[in-house]
């Protein structure tokens, strides 16, 4: 039988490569409540419209929806409720620091669930693109697609 849970989960926030251009990655931990790991684990989240924001030293996740637990009572969670994100504090200097440069943002890039069992969040320290720029990410993924078809031929 196989089971609905999963621990190779990888949801893939795809907007935020078109959207954005991506500098530099980091993993941070996640501060999950109740029943927002089973949900994780059925693959169950979006990832679209989250973004990602320092307040005092502290990094919180907003945005990000995970869907209520189907079999949760009245303990379920909410499913876009705002999450503390953990990470070293010299990564929260290094990224405060970045974060005021005008232009730069915090974007969840990828969610997926590590060896040891724990929910952790890519973000990436990003900068948004103009609408030239994305004309031309079209252009090379159609260029790619081309380059493999006919390698494939």
């Amino acid at each position: 039988m196989k089971s609905r849970f999963s621990n190779d989960i990888n949801i893939k926030n795809k907007q935020a490569h078109f959207q954005y251009e991506l500098i530099d990655k980091f993993i941070a931990g996640i501060v999950l409540k109740g029943t927002e790991i089973k949900s994780i684990r059925e693959g169950k989240v979006n990832l679209q419209d989250g973004y990602c924001y320092l307040n005092n030293g502290e990094l919180f996740a907003k945005g990000i929806n995970i869907s209520p637990y189907d079999q949760g009572t009245h303990y379920n969670h909410e499913a876009a409720r705002e999450r503390k994100l953990l990470m070293k504090r010299a990564e929260l200097r290094k990224l405060d620091g970045k974060v005021e440069e005008k232009g730069f943002t915090l974007v969840p890039t990828r969610l997926f669930i590590n060896d040891r069992g724990f929910a952790k969040l890519e973000i990436a320290l990003a900068r948004g693109k103009k609408t030239h720029d994305k004309r031309e990410s079209i252009k090379e993924r159609d260029v790619k697609r081309e380059l493999a078809r006919i390698k494939l031929r």
